[in-house]
């Protein structure tokens, strides 16, 4: 049986391919080995957020505190470094546990005070902000003293030797052909009609070029950059829950009709938690990636990354009122969001024309998701 594919399976990469098409014309810097780099770096960064940004939209809820948590849980990390002299893994493990129980009040507050997500995250960004600059005293507070290194600073600044890369991405095929294997065999035990053999392969073995590509792309300047196998950790997380757990089940069940999976059994108010729950952590990773990346926490680490994250959602396919969603579609849609990003960066565009072209991205995603919903 094969797949029916619709037109938004080709309307993420047409748009990838003439946006960066667009600014490789306007400047050839955007293809070189540095830039692209730096372009896979903002892509982790990004993408990561967006991938906790997609369980918690899966059930039908948003979050639009993410961004001013970047900052907040970066913040606490890098003043406990720099001014506390905590070391940098326990400090940033300080942040994790901050994202985890914050995040995990707010779901209980959305599920069980019956608070809507928008108006309870609404009020944390708001929050957030004014704790981040409380935290960091309104100054530039470095991730390390001046000449070092830790843990800290290495996120965004250490790259994986060029061998070790190769390695890395044969492992990787070798465990997407695994889960390939065991989803197969699992539609078949359960009488599940899939992809035929021809198709499947032609999916497997693409997946497989595009990672070599990766690693030959990257291996033109320093190596694959952390941020890079981090995303790649977070994503193949969130695809295995999402995927292959009852939870990740219960995330679509939810957001297709609540009321149903409550009478089906399903514990609602668990696993909106928990969801939430992993957003915090997602947001903790992120804080740290994002203020290691500008090498220092400021006042405006973070900001509207949220609506970054949801825009990665909406335009990879993710309904905003639940249900529906791919962390392949979220991962297309974050680097569409990357490559614009980078490459206004590239042709020095102003701040508020930037503000202008993410917000009317934004925009049209959603308008997008309104007449796909429609439609079908």
């Amino acid at each position: 049986m094969q797949t029916k594919l619709s037109p938004r399976d080709f309307s993420i990469a047409i748009a990838l391919f003439l946006t960066g098409a667009f600014f490789a014309f306007l400047s050839p810097e955007f293809l070189g080995a540095r830039n692209l780099s730096l372009l896979v770096t903002e892509l982790a960064i990004t993408a990561t957020l967006a991938m906790g940004m997609l369980l918690v939209i899966l059930p039908g809820h948003i979050d639009l505190s993410a961004g001013s948590g970047v900052g907040l849980l970066g913040g606490i990390a890098s003043v406990l470094v720099f001014e506390h002299n905590v070391p940098a893994p326990l400090a940033m493990g300080v942040g994790v546990l901050a994202g985890l129980l914050i995040w995990g009040a707010m779901g209980t507050l959305v599920v069980r005070e019956r608070i809507p997500a928008f108006i309870i995250s609404l009020g944390g960004l708001l929050v957030f902000k004014g704790l981040f600059w409380l935290v960091i005293h309104n100054a530039t507070i470095p991730v390390v003293h001046g000449g070092q290194s830790n843990l800290y600073s290495l996120l965004t600044t250490f790259y994986v030797p060029p061998l070790l890369g190769y390695l890395l991405a044969a492992a990787a095929v070798a465990g997407l052909a695994a889960l390939r294997f065991r989803a197969s065999r699992a539609r078949k035990t359960f009488g599940i009609p899939g992809d035929d053999r021809e198709l499947a392969f032609l999916k497997f073995f693409l997946m497989a070029q595009l990672v070599f590509l990766f690693v030959i792309l990257t291996n033109q300047y320093r190596g694959i950059p952390l941020p890079a196998l981090i995303l790649g950790g977070v994503t193949l997380g969130v695809y295995v829950l999402t995927t292959h757990t009852p939870f990740g089940r219960y995330l679509y069940a939810i957001g297709g009709n609540e009321e149903a999976a409550i009478v089906s059994g399903i514990p609602v108010q668990k696993v909106v938690i928990g969801a939430f729950t992993l957003m915090g952590l997602i947001v903790a990773i992120t804080g740290f990636m994002q203020t290691a990346y500008a090498g220092a926490s400021t006042t405006t680490v973070g900001e509207l990354m949220e609506l970054d994250a949801v825009a990665a959602c909406v335009i990879g396919g993710v309904s905003l009122k639940g249900g529906r969603g791919t962390v392949a579609g979220v991962l297309f849609g974050a680097l569409l969001m990357a490559v614009l990003l980078n490459g206004m960066t590239l042709l020095a565009v102003s701040p508020e024309f930037k503000f202008i072209a993410r917000g009317s991205v934004l925009a049209l995603a959603v308008w997008m998701d309104v007449r796909m919903a429609r439609q079908g």
